[in-house]
């Protein structure tokens, strides 16, 4: 088990390029799978669950190069699908929640799938309910082995259909648009998620020879083809990342400015933090946030306290809400934070209160910050990290404060954020592993 061991209080500075999109990583290489031909993925970020996927990929028959940093190409033209009833898929699957997007895909190209129960962050309860129903709708038959936890899948006869998602399941949108494009007829998705992630994979699909329509709206039309080709993808810049580095900005006084952001893509992120009082400017495609003093929280036009939640996209992303809560703890102002989602994502709380932080912990889904407005620097503490989320929020934290910091079980931030020590060593933080 590694650690990140923080001197914090430091200023920051200079320029960060952030990582390919964790999210999209997970569903544009699952994709791969479509296509007997080469595809050649860009921007792949060096990431613990990414790299696990590429393993599982490259297990399961796949022929894997790396041609760059970040580049490969991918050719899944002998797929041995007798390894995926074998105990060594099971376990390398069942720890990498992304694996159930594995589903689609098989079953589109191959008229079967296996698939454990996924694993991922210890944040609550995430439903595949959405996933698997979509797929019954399409045709798809599920038996479930509850022993081993493992589900077979029966889709040798996809056919499109109307179907009206029961939620706006990133993952779950993701999986039904990847069997859809090879069903026969015609699928019309309506309540999809509409993420900058899902608009990459159409926009990938669309490129391999798919017939999808809607592209970036809740109502997807999507006309079966009998198979796809091979194609070349770039992945959009990480935009949870771009986020806690304007946070991380924020909390530490520090001026950073983050590279190639996509701007366009990042929604309502931006304005998100500008409301709890940061300065960030957009120069070409970079984001500027400069050193600040003092950041106020701006009140509701009524005068009433700022409440940030998560919602569905184009609303503020859940991945982000451990981010923007700890960013709040030296503002001036008051803010609640109101993670909709999952009922364990703000169980990290405790230990930003030990550190000297004024929150409350209303309930499993509500937090309330009282900023501490720079008066009083949060202490150096030991701690481990929950999830990924949480544990940049932590380490942000940490950062910021007055002494030396351990957070342990740093193998979860791991699995999000690409060499995150020796990037911040690189502006100057003073953090290291061990």
């Amino acid at each position: 088990m590694a650690s990140f061991e923080i001197v914090g209080g430091r200023k920051l500075s200079g320029e960060i390029i952030p990582q390919g999109a964790k999210n999209e990583a997970l569903q544009v290489l699952c994709a791969v799978l479509l296509t007997s031909e080469e595809v050649i993925i860009n921007n792949i970020p060096d990431i613990l669950d990414v790299n696990n996927l590429i393993t599982l990929l490259r297990d399961m028959g796949v022929k894997v190069a790396k041609l760059g940093e970040g580049s490969f190409s991918f050719q899944a033209d002998n797929i041995h699908l007798d390894y995926l009833k074998t105990p060594d898929f099971q376990d390398k699957a069942r720890r990498l929640r992304g694996s159930v997007m594995l589903v689609g895909p098989l079953v589109a190209r191959f008229g079967q799938g296996f698939i454990p129960q996924p694993g991922g962050d210890k944040i609550g309860r995430r439903r595949l309910d959405t996933h698997f129903v979509g797929l019954q709708n399409l045709g798809a038959k599920f038996e479930f082995d509850p022993v081993n936890r493992f589900f077979t899948i029966d889709g040798k006869n996809l056919k499109g259909t109307y179907m009206l998602l029961d939620e706006a399941s990133v993952t779950g949108t993701a999986n039904i648009v990847m069997a859809a494009v090879m069903a026969q007829g015609t699928t019309t998705i309506f309540n999809a998620a509409c993420e900058p992630y899902l608009l990459q994979l159409c926009r990938m699909l669309n490129s391999m020879g798919a017939k999808i329509n809607g592209v970036g709206s809740n109502l997807l039309t999507i006309e079966g083809v009998t198979e796809l080709h091979g194609t070349t993808h770039t992945m959009l810049p990480d935009m949870i990342e771009i986020g806690s580095f304007i946070g991380m900005a924020a909390l530490t006084n520090s001026a950073l400015t983050i590279k190639n952001v996509h701007y366009k893509e990042l929604g309502i992120i931006p304005e998100v933090f500008r409301r709890l009082g940061i300065k960030i400017e957009l120069k070409n495609d970079d984001l500027f946030i400069p050193e600040q003093e003092k950041y106020s929280v701006e009140p509701f036009i009524d005068g009433s306290i700022m409440t940030i939640s998560d919602a569905p996209w184009p609303g503020f992303t859940p991945d982000l809400i451990s981010i923007a809560l700890v960013t709040a703890i030296q503002a001036e102002g008051t803010v609640l934070i109101h993670q909709k989602m999952f009922e364990s994502r703000l169980f990290f709380v405790d230990k930003l209160i030990d550190m000297g932080a004024q929150i409350i912990l209303c309930d499993p889904h509500r937090a309330s910050v009282h900023g501490l407005a720079r008066t009083a620097p949060l202490r150096g503490l030991r701690m481990s990290s929950p999830d990924i989320r949480a544990g940049v929020a932590l380490l942000i934290a940490a950062l910021s404060a007055k002494g030396t910091s351990i957070i342990d079980n740093i193998e979860q931030i791991d699995r999000g954020y690409q060499n995150i020590d020796r990037r911040l060593q690189a502006l100057g933080a003073d953090i290291r592993r061990i």
